[in-house]
């Protein structure tokens, strides 16, 4: 969401983030709404201030007991009831054409983000670690867990539909130590405050972090008007709307694992076998409220600590520094980690680390206040995976596999699985 006081005064630099966008010239357009607003205002303040004035008069006017003079005061006062009730009308039409059409542009990339329409164009910022080496042909993960028994699409279709699982066993076992694995490095030792949030939110929720108006497509909704929530970034950066913090309880840092229900409307044909791209799967999810100043350096340290979980797994990944036409809708620069897929014989994203400025604060309207100052100004927020706990499963499965079909457990997941050392058929 921007500031259209900032629009009027900076229209090219807007207009340059929108064409990195991929979109057309948009300032004019909405400093022209935004004249037309201010233009019903100017002129419904100017006749308020002249009713005011002449309810004052007629009061004076009745207090010297002229009558006639009064009553002709009334008349005029009368008249102009309706238009002050069209000018409403129309101030409050206005306002609202003008915040749906703010509200449907995207966040303005930062200067760093390199150009592009997608994917083709993210930059490789750095690899880490190298891809295991087999004597055999590596499988991917659907073909491993169905061998094993454990992994079961089948059924789950029965059960469900398309783009869903059922995982048995050890490795449904596998899937549970991840999680509370990544939950206990990011709380424990990376400082979030684990929270655990609503799965279903309101119109308000998701449009504060940006997915409605526009991706609701994306989205599972209910009967009675609420959402699931498609990440707990959603809950996790609303816990701030509406409030204003003093600066010293920033950074404030959330973590949360939920389950995560996406409709993948625009993801027909892609990845329908296995478990990459799925309505249901779980994440661990990272979210930070800070200060202007220092939303750069957090978003670093965000990175770090997703990365932490692949080191400590073992598992090779790269950093892509995503291009503007391929970041998210709130996002004014991102980072992705790819993991290493033996099976696929390519890297995929595991997580997503963005920081979003203001753009969210506003509207959310969070907001902090500095001691001694009087003015509050916007929070800045970021959001990212630490991990996605259905890849981090692929991802194992993968680059621990056996040539008999096994799955070694990494040393770090140990503890969490009663010490097994590998996942066999039974």
């Amino acid at each position: 969401m921007f500031d259209i006081r900032w629009i009027r005064e900076h229209p090219e630099e807007f207009d340059r983030g929108m064409a990195r966008r991929g979109l057309q010239p948009q300032a004019a357009r909405l400093i022209a709404l935004d004249e037309e607003r201010r233009k019903i205002l100017t002129e419904l303040q100017e006749l308020q201030n002249r009713r005011n004035a002449l309810s004052k008069q007629i009061g004076q006017a009745m207090a010297r007991g002229e009558k006639e003079r009064a009553e002709e005061l009334k008349r005029e006062v009368a008249a102009m009831k309706a238009r002050i009730q069209e000018l409403e009308d129309m101030a409050r039409e206005k306002e609202a054409e003008l915040r749906a059409a703010l509200a449907a542009l995207p966040n303005i990339p930062r200067d760093e983000v390199p150009d592009g329409e997608d994917e083709s164009a993210n930059v490789e910022v750095r690899r880490e670690g190298e891809p295991p080496q087999f004597d055999f042909t590596p499988k991917q993960h659907f073909e491993l867990g169905e061998a094993l028994g454990m992994m079961d699409f089948e059924r789950a279709a029965k059960i469900s539909g398309s783009r869903f699982v059922v995982l048995r066993g050890p490795l449904a076992r596998l899937e549970r130590a991840l999680a509370q694995f990544m939950l206990d490095v990011q709380t424990q030792e990376h400082g979030y405050e684990e929270v655990w949030p609503p799965l279903l939110v309101r119109d308000d929720a998701l449009f504060g972090t940006g997915q409605l108006p526009k991706f609701a497509e994306d989205l599972f909704r209910t009967t009675d008007d609420r959402w699931l929530i498609p990440t707990a970034e959603v809950p996790l950066t609303n816990l701030v709307r509406e409030e204003i913090l003093p600066e010293s309880e920033l950074p404030k840092r959330f973590c949360a694992l939920t389950p995560c229900f996406r409709s993948e409307a625009g993801a027909a044909g892609r990845d329908t076998r296995g478990m990459i791209r799925q309505h249901q799967f779980d994440k661990v999810e990272l979210v930070s409220i800070t200060t202007p100043e220092e939303g750069r350096a957090e978003l670093d340290r965000k990175l770090a600590c997703a990365e932490d979980i692949l080191k400590r797994l073992g598992l090779p990944y790269r950093v892509m520094l995503l291009c503007a036409g391929d970041m998210g809708f709130s996002a004014e620069i991102t980072f992705d980690l790819e993991v290493w897929l033996p099976g696929q014989n390519t890297y995929r994203e595991i997580s997503s680390v963005s920081l979003c400025g203001d753009f969210q604060a506003r509207r959310m309207n969070a907001r902090y206040r500095s001691e001694g100052e009087k003015k509050p100004r916007f929070v800045h927020t970021l959001n990212g995976s630490g991990l996605a706990v259905g890849r981090a499963l692929i991802a194992v499965m993968e680059n621990y596999q056996n040539a008999n079909g096994s799955i070694t457990i990494p040393d770090a997941l140990r503890p969490y699985m009663a010490g097994l050392e590998r996942i066999e058929a039974k």
